[in-house]
């Protein structure tokens, strides 16, 4: 998880890239209006190139967005299947010694909370990690004590084939989660969706030399679309940040840890 919080940079980039493409667009217009006073027109070809741009950017957004979906949907499903991977462990815990359960179970219940409030508490990222710590130390104590049983005499012989797998999927499953949340295109793709979103408004400017007055309306709403589209794909790509939420998936932990009587 990121100390910095992701989604703030990216409301400061979507802020500046309005401003940037509104500046973009006069400069273009006003670079457009030299060409005019001096050669009588802008030429021929500036349309062919301004669509060019105008394409790139929409398959960079297209494709950028897409990708940051696809993440959303894999982040979900992975809280399906940690829910399911403590589940399984949970119902294998009959399978140890009836005395080695309570102390057992008690550290298992101490986990699940942990889980559940890592992602309760974010977007305060440093006490988000500091229960990943936490859960982290408690996996120990669970399979330290879960062996500790397994080795008891009263353990039956296919315990330990059963209930470790169940608990080394449980705690991968953490892991899983955690590089999910490190896993984000390159910068360079934000900086160059940036960078195309700047060279088309200064073509669509250039574009527009010689007309009469100006249509701000068409400018302010250029800008803002562009402008709210990056904003949102930060908002897909780093959920439970900002606006986009997936909490609501979170339930599946929350009725497992109910169903640990």
């Amino acid at each position: 998880m990121e100390l910095v919080n992701p989604v703030l940079i990216g409301g400061t980039v979507a802020i500046t890239l309005f401003f940037g493409v509104l500046v973009a667009l006069r400069i273009g217009r006003a670079i457009g209006d030299r060409a005019i006073a001096r050669y009588g027109s802008i030429g021929s070809t500036i349309g062919s190139l301004e669509a060019a741009v105008f394409a790139l950017l929409g398959l960079m957004i297209a494709f950028t967005f897409s990708g940051a979906l696809t993440r959303f949907d894999t982040r979900r499903a992975q809280v399906v299947q940690e829910a399911n991977a403590i589940g399984t462990a949970w119902m294998r815990l009959d399978l140890v010694p009836a005395a080695a359960q309570p102390k057992l179970r008690d550290t298992f219940r101490a986990y699940v909370d942990t889980r559940i409030a890592t992602y309760r508490k974010l977007p305060d990222l440093r006490a988000a990690l500091t229960e990943v710590e936490r859960s982290k130390q408690l996996q120990g104590e669970i399979w330290a004590q879960a062996v500790d049983a397994l080795q008891l005499p009263k353990a039956r012989a296919d315990a330990a084939i059963l209930l470790l797998p169940a608990l080394n999927e449980m705690f991968d499953v953490t892991t899983t989660r955690l590089a999910a949340t490190q896993l984000h295109p390159p910068l360079i793709i934000y900086a160059m969706l940036i960078g195309l979103a700047i060279a088309a408004a200064l073509l669509a400017g250039y574009q527009s030399a010689g007309e009469k007055g100006y249509a701000w309306i068409h400018k302010i709403a250029f800008a803002t679309i562009v402008a709210l589209t990056v904003y949102v794909i930060f908002e897909i790509e780093y959920p439970r940040l900002g606006l986009v939420r997936i909490d609501g998936i979170d339930h599946l932990l929350v009725d497992v840890r109910a169903g640990m009587k």
